[in-house]
């Protein structure tokens, strides 16, 4: 690749660089899905006798993790070529450092004994290429007594205290309903990988990255921890309250559903009142600025409480976003993506071959209306002979790995 990146006019940011994923499960190949919607040619190494363990687990459709296409599998394996390497074998290791020898990011999430155990720690792996942008992605991080420690995304939800933070108290710790930590830590890594390539187009040299998922919730409870930390106030579980402690932010029923009230702002309140037709609460000494609202949060629930229930979460959410009231519906996942799919921006992607439907990215740079996968999820293998070949492999080497069952190619099922 060229020191810099997406310099071609017209083309995808990181076009031209080459990503090594040698990542299973949720937090390591939605990271590499993430770089590859963004243009890097990425070549996800499996292993020869099974793939990635989510092929074949997660997911509500059995019948497609029996042919280990699993939803949660192929949910970040678009735009991705599949080589199927037997890893205990040399020539099968030998494959690999090829690969690494010519690549510009590695990304794994396996523990750091089982890189050791395949010479593929740093140290090593860096030696032979000083431009790689080595990402290592783990529970804990490295250092420490925890890092070789095995940890999926609910032990981390778990483990940092965000747990014990959701819910209600009389429900006990909940983990939220989406593995969170999985795809926080994916955007975390792509976000330390994209700066290290651009450090790297400064120096020529790149870099290690260390990517802990622990830490990554944490920075997602950013505020939380700097509030424990200053006052020791150990965070309690709120239920549906909003994060802001304010009155008349929260959720709340309505005639029919539930609509989820944001009002922080003075000005916010004032805009409540109004579109509640409660102009009375701006004169009423209770209610006068935010420390009154708050001796008196009671009541002035009460009456709000009591107001919501004259019309629906639809017809409220309507009035109060016209009204300037940061309010938003309660919704269920299939009216969410309804609602999404209204809004035109185009971030979910239907694939062409597969005819599924996968996300992309959350936002969009210049002008593209959608940072999509360039091909659908590949089956176990699919590309091994093409990218052997680019190895420089010959067509009678290529057959000799096949027939020793060092690599898996398509031709075997």
């Amino acid at each position: 690749m060229t020191d810099r990146v997406g310099d071609t006019p017209g083309s995808k940011p990181l076009s031209g660089v080459t990503v090594i994923d040698f990542t299973h499960v949720l937090a390591g190949p939605a990271c590499a899905y993430f770089l590859g919607l963004l243009g890097a040619d990425v070549i996800k190494v499996e292993s020869y006798a099974r793939g990635d363990s989510m092929r074949h687990r997660g997911g509500t459709d059995p019948h497609r993790a029996a042919d280990a296409m699993s939803t949660a599998y192929m949910t970040q394996a678009a735009g991705k070529r599949s080589i199927a390497l037997d890893l205990g074998a040399a020539a099968g290791r030998e494959i690999l450092e090829r690969l690494l020898a010519r690549a510009d990011v590695l990304v794994e999430n396996h523990r750091p004994e089982t890189m050791t155990g395949l010479g593929l720690d740093r140290d090593i792996v860096l030696g032979k290429n000083p431009r790689l942008i080595y990402c290592a992605m783990s529970g804990y991080g490295r250092g420490g007594h925890l890092e070789n420690a095995p940890a999926y995304d609910v032990n981390i939800q778990a483990a940092s205290g965000i747990m014990t933070m959701t819910g209600t108290a009389e429900a006990g710790p909940t983990r939220t309903g989406a593995p969170i930590m999985d795809y926080g830590s994916a955007l975390a890594a792509g976000f330390a990988i994209s700066t290290a390539l651009y450090q790297r187009g400064e120096t020529g040299r790149g870099t290690f990255i260390d990517v802990s998922m622990l830490e990554t919730a944490y920075t997602l409870m950013s505020s939380t921890i700097t509030d424990y930390l200053a006052t020791d106030n150990a965070p309690k579980q709120r239920g549906n309250k909003a994060n802001s402690r304010s009155p008349g932010a929260g959720n709340f029923p309505c005639r029919e559903g539930m609509i989820s009230l944001g009002v922080n702002e003075e000005s916010q309140f004032k805009a409540l009142a109004r579109v509640l037709g409660c102009d009375h609460w701006l004169t009423d000494s209770r209610f006068a600025d935010r420390p009154q609202r708050k001796v008196n949060e009671a009541v002035l629930t009460e009456e709000l409480a009591q107001r919501l229930l004259d019309k629906s979460a639809e017809e409220w959410e309507r009035e109060m976003m016209a009204g300037g009231v940061p309010a938003a519906k309660v919704r269920t996942l299939p009216e969410s993506l309804a609602l999404s799919g209204a809004n035109g921006r185009q971030f979910l992607h239907e694939d062409a071959e597969s005819g599924m439907i996968f996300p992309t990215l959350p936002f969009r740079i210049a002008d593209a209306a959608i940072h999509a996968p360039t091909c659908t999820p590949p089956t176990l293998g699919m590309n091994t002979q093409e990218i052997l070949a680019e190895l420089g492999y010959s067509e009678a080497q290529i057959t000799e790995l096949g027939r020793t069952r060092t690599v898996r190619t398509t031709a075997e099922g």
